[in-house]
């Protein structure tokens, strides 16, 4: 029997297109994501650099970017948040029936976009619907990695297997199912959260 949900952000309940940002970046010289760009962008998430460190970094590999261009392109990957997905997990949450986890991979630069675009009463309306709120970038740890799914866990004293974790990617929904966490896969597109009950 499911008690506990932990659900992704991106993608889950707000759309992404995740090919504007390198499409944003082409015209300052981007051609492929390199080990070097990759190991930088994921060590941003874990928040083991300031956004302005990560901004000087980033700006070594595109010196004709100004910071202002960094800033758009990184934030282009963001699209809309649409309603029905915030009332779908007001709802949930009021029939209180289920624990109710968010754990992203994100980075500070992303979160205050996405602050800006919401408005801070609607952003704090979704925040309040979760008992936790894990972004990576404050845990210090991410999505695919063990540690952060033993974490929330341990943290909450959940069951894995009264657990159910939703997110986009395959590679996080596997790296949870391997702790006996229940996962859905969304594919993108074809599915949307709204119907998660369907799952449970």
């Amino acid at each position: 029997m499911i008690k506990n949900i932990i659900l992704d952000f991106g993608d889950i309940f707000i759309d992404l297109d995740k090919s504007a940002t390198p499409k944003a970046m082409e015209k300052f010289g981007f051609k492929d994501l390199t080990p070097a760009l990759d190991t930088l962008f994921k060590d941003y998430e874990k928040g083991l650099l300031s956004s302005s460190k990560f901004l000087e970094e980033v700006s070594g590999y595109f010196p004709t970017a100004a910071k202002v261009d960094l800033v758009s392109a990184w934030n282009a990957i963001l699209l809309d948040f649409p309603d029905r997905r915030l009332e779908f997990i007001e709802a949930l949450a009021q029939e209180n029936q289920y624990r109710l986890f968010l754990l992203s991979n994100t980075n500070e630069i992303h979160i205050e976009y996405v602050k800006q675009q919401m408005g801070t009463k609607k952003f704090n309306r979704f925040k309040n619907a979760f008992e936790v709120f894990y972004l990576s970038y404050e845990m210090r740890m991410r999505k695919p990695d063990m540690e952060i799914f033993e974490f929330v866990l341990a943290e909450n004293k959940l069951n894995a297997s009264e657990t159910i974790f939703v997110d986009d990617t395959a590679e996080n929904t596997e790296a949870a199912a391997l702790l006996g966490i229940n996962t859905w896969n969304l594919q993108v597109g074809k599915e949307d959260i709204t119907q998660l009950k369907s799952y449970l």
